[in-house]
């Protein structure tokens, strides 16, 4: 189990007064502030993966096995290859799931080619669950879902370790309640 100082952001040096930052110190702040899903949640979407290409290629397979029908071994033999190269691409797409907590909404990100960024306001937060499947319960870890009367805003944060996902489950029902607006 990891420790909450694990998943911290170091802190940014202090400029002294009257004195300039270096040029590259505007733009370091910029992503300071985003918290990244914990490492192991990796571990979690391998294998997931890995159980969906096997039973794909398990049931193409079947068909080539059980009906004599040879497109079927072609498409298992694809679909295979295609689910492995995508595994590759797997440490960076987990690498690119980030949330941070603003004064009035949370902004959640992920995607390597197709982006998406979402801003949800607390006030419109309508339901903060926590799913926990075996594999990232095995690992500490659980998911925090966010859910507004907007269906195209629900937001799911993965790979959270259990801890911080029930601070911030706690922390966000809390802030949702003091600023709910229209309701």
């Amino acid at each position: 189990m990891s420790t909450p100082d694990e998943f911290e952001q170091p802190e940014q040096p202090e400029v002294a007064a009257g004195a300039q930052p270096e040029a590259s110190a505007p733009l370091a702040h910029v992503d300071a502030d985003w918290r990244r899903v914990s490492p192991k949640y990796l571990v979690v979407e391998v294998v997931g993966g890995l159980i969906g290409t096997a039973v794909l290629v398990g049931a193409f397979l079947a068909v080539h096995f059980i009906w004599h029908q040879p497109w079927a071994l072609w498409v298992a033999i694809g679909a295979g290859a295609i689910s492995l190269a995508s595994l590759a691409f797997e440490p960076r797409r987990v690498r690119s799931i980030a949330y941070r907590l603003r004064e009035d909404d949370l902004v959640f990100k992920r995607g390597i080619m197709f982006q998406r960024q979402v801003a949800v306001p607390y006030g419109r937060m309508q339901l903060v669950d926590i799913t926990r499947g075996p594999i990232a319960r095995w690992l500490g870890l659980a998911d925090l879902k966010f859910v507004t009367a907007a269906a195209a805003t629900a937001v799911t944060v993965p790979g959270l370790p259990e801890a911080e996902a029930d601070r911030l489950r706690d922390e966000l029902v809390a802030l949702a309640e003091t600023r709910r607006a229209g309701l």
